[in-house]
């Protein structure tokens, strides 16, 4: 039996294993050390510019300046739109580890009430996590150092100095102007993710002539570097790039008067629109009751958004451009200027007996006016009068005239829509309705009621062309050129004969004598006009419920000799006529004399509670007041809701308007001289 033979361990053998392993240990060693000697040398020479950025983005932190945006300024430079210093704090969602906890420490340091809390609370769980939440703005300097120094404890949260815009006259440039807020998710997305938009304190144009000119208006962003800790503590400001702040967008509107028609406005939900009758120019475009821009663009809370949203007298509606409004008897002396082209002189005259008899119809009138030639039926507004001669020539002339004057028309305008409402003809209706015309519609029409729709702009644009003779077109913005005014190929003998009928009608014996000026040397002349909203049996127009009332319009221009401006003035269920002309008459003193205006203005704002301003503040108290915890919060886009409010008013307001216009024709409310 043979056994293994035992390896005996000696001095030699032990030596030898030992060199061994100490080779194999030292080649891993050199291998290891080269390997790491070759990737310090690779990350020291090769990845040197990497590394070097990212560590200077360790120590410096770069970011954006928003651009101040540029003003908006009236006819003589006077700022509507500016931006003022601005404390204010800022929340960024993502970087938000514990929201309610974050929340209710803000509350404490800004003091923030129940709902406040509550909204920005949502807006932090519904917004984009990279779009910054505004949390306040224009906090005083203590607030916002109290944030600042508890910026450890408040992941998330940002304070920021910079500016804000800022609207000095508030509502009364709210739908002229629009207002600026953050930027959504569609907006960032379509400006291809755009860092700017999500930068916080930045406002992007959401409505009106703010989003219209948003591109001159935005700037230039500037840049700021910091040297930071690394819990991002700023140690230093390294470097900055001012921004550059937008260009001015000059406006043909005249400031003062277009504050001074918004406070005449008062308590009254309407529109007033003032044109130079040498430049087309829109001096004033005034809606009200209106909504105060400052407020939107700082972010509007809910409980003020829903006293909005309920207000009967919709504040979110451009009534100016979109309000839709059958003329009533502001459209007679245009139809008398048709009546003219069509070869009717203007001493043929009628008997009126309360009416006229067209076919086997009797269609009345407001009141008994005897023997009427074109000068009274326009000052006397009488309906029989364009009930005759309008059967006479037919409706197209009337409503080609009515076009030519700027009714149904849209004009080349920076706003986002309008609403160009209808001028009815016979072609019109069989393509609407495939019904033909009618002799009522004719009746209808020939006072300004059945289908006929209209904006107070174009009520001012054709109150501009009569009173001139000239085709001028509206402009709102200094600096864009456009031809001089043709002529109308209009008898000048034409002219005068509207121009002294409408004259009559405020200083002669018509049916606005309180509208007179109270000037010397400067008369101005006008049109009285009342739309029924609703049949008589329902209401008289004068009384009862506010939503039942006749609107009242007046279309006026001065000095008659040699008109200078010309206007609209319309009032949403005023009771008529009466409700308009005084506050035309005011604005057009204003223009000739300002002190003499403003004093009446002065004692009518005793009696209403103050200014827009103060009269919406203290109704945003006591509505707030009333309205505990349970308020919906304000909508993410405004301005889509505001066209919703739009959209359906305008389909109302339609609907009533076809269902009048199948009705027997009725006949106008202008009323007797001073009667209304």
């Amino acid at each position: 039996m043979f056994r293994n033979p035992v390896r005996r361990v000696t001095s030699q053998t032990l030596g030898n294993t030992l060199e061994r392993r100490t080779f194999l240990i030292g080649s891993i060693q050199a291998g290891i050390g080269t390997l790491l000697a070759g990737r310090m040398a690779y990350i020291a020479v090769a990845e040197n510019e990497r590394y070097a950025v990212l560590a200077e983005s360790n120590r410096v932190n770069l970011s954006l300046i928003p651009p101040r945006r540029g003003w908006i300024l009236d006819r003589n430079g006077a700022p509507l739109a500016s931006n003022r210093a601005d404390f204010r704090v800022d929340i960024i969602p993502e970087r938000v580890k514990d929201a309610p906890a974050t929340v209710a420490e803000l509350g404490k340091l800004l003091d923030l009430d129940e709902v406040e809390q509550r909204d920005l609370l949502a807006s932090i769980e519904e917004g984009a996590g990279f779009s910054p939440v505004e949390v306040k703005s224009s906090i005083d300097f203590d607030k916002f150092a109290a944030v600042s120094v508890r910026l450890p404890e408040l992941p998330g949260v940002i304070p920021q100095r910079g500016f804000s815009r800022y609207y000095p006259t508030g509502p009364a440039v709210g739908h002229l102007l629009g207002y600026v807020g953050v930027a959504n998710k569609e907006e960032f997305d379509e400006a291809g993710k755009d860092p700017l938009l999500v930068t916080p304190g930045y406002r992007i144009g959401k409505d009106g002539l703010e989003k219209q000119f948003e591109a001159p208006l935005r700037g230039v962003p500037g840049a700021r570097r910091t040297e930071v800790t690394a819990s991002g503590r700023i140690v230093r400001d390294l470097e900055t790039r001012e921004d550059v702040q937008g260009d001015a967008v000059k406006l043909a509107i005249d400031g003062p008067l277009q504050d001074y028609a918004a406070r005449r406005l008062g308590l009254e939900s309407g529109s007033v629109v003032v044109m130079d009758c040498e430049s087309g120019d829109i001096v004033c475009m005034a809606s009200m009751p209106s909504f105060d821009p400052n407020s939107f663009s700082q972010g509007i809370g809910s409980v003020e958004w829903k006293m909005l949203s309920e207000d009967d007298h919709v504040p979110l509606r451009n009534k100016v451009l979109k309000g839709l409004y059958p003329p009533g008897s502001t459209v007679k002396p245009m139809h008398c200027m048709a009546f003219l082209q069509a070869g009717i002189k203007p001493t043929e005259t009628i008997v009126c007996g309360g009416g006229r008899r067209i076919g086997n119809r009797f269609f009345n009138c407001w009141s008994n006016h005897g023997v009427v030639d074109m000068a009274k039926a326009i000052y006397q507004s009488c309906d029989s009068y364009f009930y005759h001669f309008a059967q006479q020539i037919g409706f197209d002339p009337i409503a080609q005239m009515a076009e030519t004057t700027g009714l149904g028309q849209e004009f080349d305008l920076p706003v986002a829509s309008q609403f160009y409402g209808t001028v009815p003809n016979p072609a019109w209706k069989e393509k609407k309705y495939g019904d033909p015309w009618r002799s009522y519609d004719t009746v209808n029409s020939s006072i300004g009621q059945g289908y006929y729709l209209v904006n107070p702009l174009q009520l001012a644009v054709m109150s501009s062309r009569l009173a001139t003779g000239k085709m001028l077109v509206p402009r709102l913005v200094v600096g864009r050129e456009k031809p001089k005014p043709r002529s109308f190929a209009w008898d000048a003998e034409h002219i005068r004969v509207v121009r002294e009928a409408m004259s009559d009608v405020v200083n002669g014996p018509g049916t606005a004598g309180r509208a007179r000026l109270p000037l010397d040397n400067i008369q101005m002349a006008g049109k009285t006009g009342t739309a029924q909203v609703v049949s008589l049996s329902v209401s008289d127009g004068k009384s009862g419920p506010w939503k039942y009332r006749d609107h009242g319009l007046f279309v006026f221009f001065a000095p008659v000799e040699k008109p200078r401006y010309a206007g609209a003035v319309v009032i949403e269920h005023g009771g008529g006529s009466s409700a308009a002309y005084p506050i035309a008459r005011d604005v057009m003193t204003y223009l000739f004399d300002p002190q003499k205006a403003l004093e009446q203005l002065y004692a009518f704002e005793n009696e209403w509670g103050g200014k827009p301003g103060e009269r919406q503040l203290r109704k945003y108290r006591t509505y707030a007041e009333a309205a505990g915890v349970d308020v919906p919060r304000a909508p993410q886009d405004i301005a889509a809701f505001a066209a919703r409010v739009d959209a359906e008013a305008r389909a109302r307001v339609v609907t009533a308007v076809e269902e009048d216009a199948q009705s027997t024709a009725r006949p106008s409310r202008d009323g007797s001289p001073d009667s209304r």
